[in-house]
């Protein structure tokens, strides 16, 4: 009986310090029901109890919105996929980024142009 106990002593420690870093780490606008501080403090006073709650009440959902026609899938850059910006599927469905590279290439021609010239 009593390793069943001490078992569950420590399941419960460890759901505790794992809500507790939770709550610490959600921002602040994530956190349902109630603000994140008053959530802390539920989880800090009523360890198990809070936990729960948190875990079935505050914790933000992870819905995932659906993405427009125009935006990156690849969430290896989280400043790219802001909602609405356009993402071309091909350099050539661009055109201001492909002018923007002639300009640049352009410059860069002249600059080596002028270089060979002063030597």
């Amino acid at each position: 009986m009593l390793y069943f106990d001490g078992l569950l002593g420590f399941v419960t420690l460890g759901l505790w310090i794992f809500c507790l870093v939770d709550v610490i780490t959600t921002d602040e606008s994530s956190c349902r029901n109630m603000p994140k501080g008053l959530w802390l403090l539920v989880v800090l006073v009523l360890p198990l109890i809070g936990s729960i709650v948190w875990l079935v009440a505050g914790r933000p959902q992870q819905a995932m919105r659906a993405r427009g026609p125009y935006e990156r899938n690849a969430p290896a850059f989280p400043e790219y996929d802001r909602p609405g910006r356009f993402a071309a599927t091909s350099p050539d469905d661009d055109e201001e980024f492909l002018r923007k590279c002639r300009e640049r290439a352009e410059a860069q021609r002249k600059l080596a142009r002028e270089k060979r010239g002063d030597e």
